[in-house]
């Protein structure tokens, strides 16, 4: 038995709702703007996409790991970086600033123990460490617009794409 293509998979998969902008012509705008906000190179797109690919793995959502995994290959890096976004926290592959980043985004998208808050002070100044204030706004706005394409993602189930350019919704 052989194991079918990428593509192949994409092809015969179905989105569960149509494409939300022929409903809501706004969001187009709305996508625009997240994406020239976070791309004003204060913090590096590989750092956002790696970001956006452990926030797909941690809500377990295949699109989003898939998208942002074309965007890392598309970018250049390598196969061991990108496996090892699930396993960070003891893979030699990242640098401070990129650790500070994908632990603010577990921290934003995992449940806290009990009585604690999910961003403590001690990882806000680690993160503040690495990024100064616009970089950490952006940062910041870059773990908020995933959070919006999460409930696009999870709720709607886009057909799985390594590029914003195939089709998605059915």
């Amino acid at each position: 038995m052989t194991n079918p293509s990428a593509s192949a998979l994409s092809a015969s998969a179905l989105s569960r709702m149509p494409d939300p902008s022929e409903f809501v012509p706004e969001l187009k705008d709305v996508s625009a703007a997240l994406f020239r906000a976070t791309g004003n190179r204060s913090v590096p797109r590989t750092t956002t996409s790696l970001v956006h690919l452990r926030a797909g793995q941690i809500v377990g959502n295949t699109y989003l790991t898939v998208l942002n995994t074309g965007f890392l290959r598309k970018a250049g890096e390598s196969e061991e970086r990108i496996t090892a976004v699930s396993s960070w926290q003891d893979a030699p592959y990242f640098t401070g600033a990129e650790r500070a980043a994908l632990a603010l985004v577990e921290a934003t998208l995992q449940p806290a123990p009990h009585g604690r808050e999910r961003v403590t002070d001690a990882l806000y100044a680690e993160v503040a460490e690495h990024y100064d204030e616009k970089a950490l706004a952006t940062l910041t706005i870059a773990i908020g617009q995933i959070n919006f394409f999460i409930a696009l993602a999870v709720i709607g189930k886009p057909r799985p794409v390594d590029s914003l350019a195939d089709q998605q919704w059915d």
